[in-house]
């Protein structure tokens, strides 16, 4: 059958865990394949909110078998957490579960300096869970790995190797450098705990894919965050677009037969960075309020404004999107008229696509389309949808060249159009 990957075609934050939990309903298997704790996918079933950061999103649907794959960073105390709330829920079995043992560890002195850079000039603004730093030991080739949780020698040897590494940036930044002890022990007992789950998770969706079974990877943040492609340097350290589910999971391009872009209606940022298209003052608070945009990991309030076509046009071509999927329409409701960016001026030049560089310096170009003031939780088709709607998912789809495949019109699993199947896209 092939994978199926979803992929944010923003700055992150476009709703993915709903989307996911709605197309894992398909899926054999769930595939989380970069990212760490730094991204929240939070989703609403039978009207109660649970905030995922590791665990993939199709762990909410009984059977289904969720692998966490070699592209991630593990914290693992957030991991545990979040698999001792899928048991009082009775959701979890380890049969079904495997952590890649070559997924990187986050380790504490991570979270310390992602600490002590933040707020120094040039601060890109994280979420300080350590990512940055986890992902520099990966390329620096002196990273620790789950796999070495359950080989106590060797990780007591990697650690003090790695603690010797980041002293004098730590003692430069004017923090405390942590003892090996004080992270030997209860990584140790980390591992312990996850020993039975720790295993080759690639091997698991190659083999899933050879027996004819349906396979769902999902990521993290955004295309416009991706370490390559994004909005430099104000992006995440990991790869979010599509190419980076197959190095992520270990299957080659091959075996993917679709992608879908997540965006939302209109457009958030979290963080410092370009956003052209950004609303300030009561107009943007409002769109803020409405939306419920405040971020699933650190509650930081999400800077708002209107849908940017040609940023989104630059996600559907980086990631090959086979389809859109549109959350937070249900957010527009009961505004007269609504904004969306066409291209941007740069000086006297107009463009058509995010440039290389001074995306800081456009003013965008804006077109001005009807609202729609009828609510929108309870359609269940096209047709259910006002005719202003309609207009407005055309409107995206023509512009950016990528048909919408699923409309989301409210927090729960329920509110959603599936206008395709992504596993009937061939």
């Amino acid at each position: 059958m092939g994978a199926v990957v979803v992929v944010g075609a923003q700055w992150g934050d476009e709703g993915k865990g709903k989307i996911v939990d709605i197309y894992a309903q398909y899926a054999d298997v769930v595939v989380r394949y970069g990212g760490g704790a730094n991204a929240g996918h939070t989703l609403v079933v039978d009207g109660k909110k649970i905030v995922l950061h590791l665990v993939p999103s199709g762990a909410l649907h009984k059977g289904k078998r969720c692998l966490i794959g070699q592209g991630t960073v593990v914290d693992p105390a957030v991991l545990l957490r979040e698999i001792g709330t899928l048991r009082d829920l009775n959701l979890f079995d380890e049969r079904s579960f495997v952590i890649s043992e070559r997924a990187f560890l986050v380790l504490p002195h991570h979270f310390l300096i992602d600490g002590l850079r933040d707020g120094r000039a040039g601060s890109i603004g994280t979420t300080k869970r350590g990512i940055g730093p986890a992902y520099e030991d990966k390329v620096a080739r002196r990273g620790l790995r789950v796999g070495d949780l359950i080989a106590p020698e060797t990780f007591k040897r990697k650690l003090e190797a790695n603690l010797d590494a980041w002293r004098p940036v730590i003692k430069d930044l004017g923090g405390e450098v942590p003892s090996v002890e004080s992270i030997l022990t209860p990584y140790l007992e980390y591992g312990r705990q996850l020993a039975p789950i720790v295993g080759d998770a690639a091997c698991s969706v190659r083999d899933a894919l050879v027996r004819g079974q349906r396979i769902l990877m999902e990521g993290a943040q955004g295309t416009l965050l991706d370490i390559d492609t994004g909005t430099y340097p104000f992006v995440t350290s990991s790869s979010t677009v599509s190419g980076g589910a197959c190095v992520g999971s270990g299957v080659g391009p091959t075996q993917i037969s679709a992608v879908v872009g997540i965006t939302k209606a209109y457009a958030t940022r979290v963080g410092n960075g370009p956003f052209p298209t950004e609303m300030h003052g009561e107009e943007g608070n409002a769109l803020r309020d409405a939306g419920g945009e405040f971020g699933a990991t650190t509650g930081r309030p999400r800077r708002c404004g209107w849908l940017d076509l040609p940023a989104l046009r630059y996600a559907v071509q980086v990631n090959g999107l086979s389809g859109l999927a549109i959350t937070k329409l249900d957010v527009l409701t009961g505004m007269d008229t609504i904004q969306v960016c066409t291209g941007y001026k740069l000086g006297d030049k107009l463009l058509s696509a995010p440039p290389y560089d001074g995306l800081e310096d456009v003013t965008a170009v804006y077109e001005s389309v009807p609202g729609w003031k009828e609510p929108l939780g309870g359609c269940r088709s096209l047709a259910d949808l006002p005719r202003a709607v309609r207009d407005y998912v055309k409107l995206i789809e023509e512009s950016v060249g990528c048909p919408a495949w699923l409309l989301s019109v409210g927090p729960d699993r329920e509110q959603t159009i599936v206008v395709k199947n992504p596993y009937d896209a061939r």
